[in-house]
């Protein structure tokens, strides 16, 4: 290559003024510039025939290598290193994933759980101590917790065998014992119309022999459709009955069809809903009920009773008979209860009598403060404001007296911090209440019937006293009784020597009022008397007012006041035999007596001429005693003379 060659490919700049013009390169790097002008003075300097055999060889060189390429491209030599590499990648593949495999393995073993871990063996002491040397080993699975393990589930496995066969012997037991039960119950389904025809051919002797199996059966049968207040009455009094009092007679009265449909479901169907609409259709003219229809049929349900009842029959040593009936209002919650009175013969009936045996009076405070015209349900008021009835005592006549004690005697507690719509029947409750309840009816019986014969006395003028009384009043009383009849309450209010028992709250309108006339001569004597339900356990009251040369009472007499005092106070004294029945008649006679003692103890007036009108009679040590004048009343038996107290 020559020199002019070279010059070519590194030509030289020229400006237009003539001056040679440096590149922009020149003058950001003057190195480079001098770098090219000695580039220049090298070619000129070297000798282009060796600058052409170098470049001739390096050709050479060249062509040899990518021959020497190609050979080896052409032998395979590469592909050979290739497979080794993918050889040693495979084999490490294979490594990461046999130790994947062994991990999970691992991973496997350590979260195995045996069966034997779900199965729960007995404790390790109890094995050792229950279990045969044979299979426990304790010289072995002491030390070695795997073969313990082993030994212990081999024992739960001979436990289980030995279950296994018991569980099969069982299993014949049930087997046979089944099949006796079914022969026995073919041999009952056989006996049960033979015990029908003999209990059926033994109706005369049980009527003969005063037991009655057949009718307790079937009142047993009745009681199965009895609301819960009135089962456990029926049976608490069924067994007060057989254990403590024979003269009393339990049983069931109602329509046992009537109980049983009340419990049924509605019944609806497409074909009522048809038959419904035709009937709605017919009756088209007819008026709908008004507001006062809609509340009566409302007030009606709201009291519904239930179809069943109770009665109870409590006889008397006299024959008398205590009937009561005992309902159960459904809606409300609460027994009821209505009486009546049978008397082994007929008896008459004093005027003053009417209220005695009455069914509104008879059971008033049989205990303290029961008056039976509130219902004790507290919820029951709110449902009165529903259907706009006031109080329950407006339908007692017809429903009979919510007493508390018939309450307690049907199991029913009403809690008055806790209104309650349901409340269970107690059979506890009706337990402890039935033996004091039956014989406080018995008494009370008894002292109105008591009372009912010595009224009719009393109407006539006599005041009966027993022969077991008479030493308590001396032989003769001058003063009779003239009069004795019932009194209302309202009057009893207005008197004015009243007051004090009024104030004193011994006067309630639940209370028997009555009024005795004593008379002597010109002296009248009125008792107001109030009768306590609780006769005699709780004793009469006497209120007395004396119409002689005057109106006395015990407000302006110190003596009146003696006189009440001597049969108010001393009603111990008269009480007679007990039950003290006799109280009412004899603390009249005593009024008799005291009367006759206060009159002919009175000072005579002697500018008076004739007799005395009330001549002194009776044998007084003395005749008054201290500033008040005091007279006196007590008298002193056998001697027969009069004392002061």
């Amino acid at each position: 290559m020559s020199s002019d060659s070279n010059k070519k490919r590194k030509p030289k700049v020229i400006r237009t003024d003539g001056a040679p013009q440096e590149s922009k390169r020149s003058k950001a790097d003057p190195d480079q510039d001098v770098k090219y002008y000695s580039e220049e003075a090298e070619v000129e300097l070297r000798d282009p025939n060796k600058d052409y055999e170098l470049y001739k060889q390096t050709c050479q060189e060249l062509q040899r290598l990518m021959a020497e390429i190609q050979d080896l491209k052409s032998k395979g030599s590469k592909d050979s290193a290739k497979q080794k590499v993918d050889a040693y990648h495979l084999q490490l593949q294979n490594l990461l994933y046999e130790v994947m495999h062994l991990q999970k393995e691992i991973t496997k073993c350590l979260e195995f759980k045996s069966k034997h871990e779900e199965i729960d063996l007995v404790s390790v002491d109890e094995f050792y101590k229950e279990a045969p040397p044979e299979i426990s080993k304790p010289d072995i699975t002491l030390n070695e917790p795997h073969q313990q393990t082993l030994a212990r589930l081999d024992w739960e496995l001979e436990q289980r065998k030995r279950l296994a066969e018991k569980y099969k012997e069982c299993l014949a037991n049930k087997e046979k014992i089944l099949k006796e039960i079914e022969v026995k119950k073919e041999y009952l389904s056989s006996l049960q119309p033979r015990l029908n025809s003999i209990m059926q051919a033994s109706l005369p002797v049980q009527e003969y022999l005063f037991m009655p199996f057949d009718q307790a059966h079937k009142q047993y049968e009745t009681a199965r459709h009895l609301p819960p207040p009135l089962y456990v009455l029926f049976v608490q009094a069924n067994a007060y009955g057989q254990a403590c009092d024979k003269k009393l007679a339990v049983a069931i009265e109602g329509s046992v069809e009537e109980a049983k449909a009340l419990y049924k479901p509605p019944e609806d169907s497409q074909d009522d809903e048809s038959d419904s609409d035709a009937e709605e259709e017919q009756t088209t003219k007819r008026r709908r009920p008004t507001l006062g229809v809609q509340l009566d049929d409302k007030r009606k349900e709201m009291l519904k009773r239930h179809p069943l009842s109770v009665t109870i029959d409590l006889k008397c040593k006299d024959d008398s008979v205590l009937h009561l009936i005992f309902h159960y209002l459904i809606n409300l919650n609460v027994m009821t209860v209505k009486t009546k009175v049978t008397t082994a013969t007929e008896m008459t009936t004093p005027i003053s009598a009417g209220d005695l045996l009455s069914p509104g009076s008879l059971l008033n405070c049989l205990y303290p403060g029961d008056h039976g015209r509130k219902t004790p349900n507290p919820a029951n008021q709110f449902q009165f404001d529903k259907v706009g009835i006031l109080t329950l005592s407006d339908y007692v006549t017809d429903l009979g007296h919510p007493y508390m004690w018939v309450q307690k005697l049907g199991g029913l507690h009403f809690p008055k911090d806790q209104p309650q719509h349901t409340v269970t029947a107690d059979n506890s409750l009706s337990a402890s209440h039935m033996e004091m309840t039956m014989k406080l009816l018995r008494t009370r019986l008894q002292s109105r019937l008591a009372l009912h014969k010595q009224f009719a006395s009393l109407e006539h003028g006599i005041v009966p006293v027993s022969s077991e009384c008479q030493h308590l009043f001396p032989s003769k009383v001058v003063s009779r009784l003239v009069k004795w009849a019932a009194l209302p309450y309202e009057d009893y209010l207005e008197l004015s020597y009243t007051k004090d028992v009024v104030e004193a709250g011994l006067a309630e309108d639940t209370h028997l009022y009555y009024m005795a006339l004593v008379e002597r001569g010109t002296a009248k004597l009125q008792a107001a008397v109030v009768l306590n339900p609780g006769y005699s356990s709780m004793p009469p009251i006497f209120n007395l007012c004396l119409n002689w040369k005057g109106e006395k009472t015990n407000s302006n007499d110190d003596n009146i006041r003696a006189m009440e005092s001597e049969v108010n106070v001393c009603y111990k004294e008269l009480c007679g035999p007990r039950p003290g029945y006799q109280l009412l008649t004899n603390q009249l006679q005593r009024l008799c007596v005291v009367l006759d003692v206060y009159l002919e103890t009175e000072s005579h007036d002697t500018s008076v001429e004739g007799p005395k009108e009330f001549p002194q009679e009776k044998m007084c040590l003395r005749l008054v005693r201290g500033p008040n004048r005091m007279k006196p009343f007590k008298y002193n038996h056998p001697q027969g003379f009069f004392s002061h107290r």
